[in-house]
């Protein structure tokens, strides 16, 4: 006999969440399944709170950047980023968490996760159309840069370990490679 896993709808994942049944547990909702998170080392959050002070100053009114916060995806997901930049007024994620959409671009920083990120969270966004998603790799000191999103898969992905680069929705905006280290 054939066993399937039960495939969750975002609203699912959202009543698990309100009734309880999720508490204490560090999950994300990857492709209509409940993927429990790594273990966040101090290493991880030090570098996203880095990233993300940066970016804010950088970006001043222009965008909102989140820490670890949730993002909605047509494909029945619920992944949260280490940092997502997005459309600003923050006010109108007051009610709902930012979809593609309001997505400029979205930052996850690997310690122990870089291969669950380079192929799984890069396909899932490339699924759902992010066109600019950047891959911190901690340990390898690069970034991963994936761009252009076809058919659930980046045609363009690059490493860069120093330089600048500019996000694609900002092109006058230049990001010091390093500052996000």
């Amino acid at each position: 006999m054939a066993r399937t896993l039960t495939r969750w709808k975002v609203e699912d994942y959202h009543r698990m969440i309100a009734n309880g049944l999720l508490a204490g547990r560090s999950v994300e909702l990857i492709d209509g399944q409940i993927v429990d998170m790594a273990p966040e080392l101090p290493i991880h959050r030090a570098t996203y709170r880095r990233g993300s002070k940066y970016l804010e100053k950088l970006l001043g009114s222009r965008a909102v950047v989140f820490s670890a916060a949730p993002i909605t995806l047509p494909s029945d997901g619920e992944p949260e980023p280490d940092i997502s930049i997005v459309k600003a007024p923050e006010s109108q994620y007051d009610q709902r968490h930012p979809s593609p959409n309001d997505v400029y671009w979205l930052i996850e920083v690997s310690n122990s996760t870089l291969a669950f990120d380079l192929s799984t969270k890069a396909e899932t966004y490339a699924k759902d159309g992010i066109q600019d998603y950047w891959v911190i790799d901690v340990k390898g000191k690069q970034l991963w840069v994936h761009r252009v999103p076809n058919n659930g898969k980046y045609e363009a992905v690059s490493q860069l370990r120093t330089g600048i680069i500019k996000p694609l929705s900002m092109p006058d905006i230049s990001v010091e490679i390093n500052r996000l280290f």
